[in-house]
């Protein structure tokens, strides 16, 4: 699977990009609202392999692609998309500390949007992400997204509760910013 922004190529992970995705995980930056487990570098391995393992899947649901320059094959990141029941899909992404703020991050799940409400006709996507997280959630305004639940520490990791945001999109929202 391949989706192109004008700079970014969207595609499915390869067993070449494991041990750059290893590393990208690695910074303690992007590690800072994961829990420890999801930290390690063996879950970081075992995710990369089950993300090439996904692209085999004769009727996949799960998406979670390689984020590269469309110019040199870099990895940037991963955005995902995962498909749910009654036409709703959660999305995520994580791009390495070097390229944020450079709007990659916005291309690629824009991208990943409109490719999900375009060849999966879906109605509806949203992400979660902790409420700590403000670049996510920036992110996800910037994309036409807006808050549909916050819910009060539900999440516990790294000693502490974590409050999390839902954004969410409908497909009609979408196509209003196109």
């Amino acid at each position: 699977m391949i989706v192109e922004t004008d700079q970014l190529v969207l595609r499915d992970f390869q067993q070449a990009d494991i041990e750059q995705y290893c590393v990208l995980t690695q910074d303690e930056k992007y590690q800072r609202f994961y829990s420890e487990e999801d930290c390690s570098i063996e879950k970081a391995r075992t995710l990369a392999e089950m993300f090439v393992k996904q692209t085999a899947d004769l009727e996949r649901t799960k998406f979670q692609l390689a984020v590269t320059l469309k110019d040199s094959g870099q990895l940037l990141g991963t955005v995902g998309l995962r498909l749910e029941p009654e036409q709703q899909a959660s999305i995520g992404c994580g791009i390495a500390r070097k390229h944020q703020a450079t709007g990659h991050a916005k291309a690629a799940m824009s991208a990943l949007i409109g490719y999900g409400f375009k060849c999966h006709n879906l109605h509806r996507i949203y992400a979660e992400t902790i409420a700590d997280n403000k670049s996510a959630i920036q992110l996800c305004k910037k994309l036409g997204m807006r808050e549909e639940a916050y819910f009060v520490e539900n999440r516990f990791f790294k000693g502490k509760w974590w409050n999390t945001v839902v954004m969410a999109i409908l497909k009609r929202e979408w196509q209003k910013t196109k």
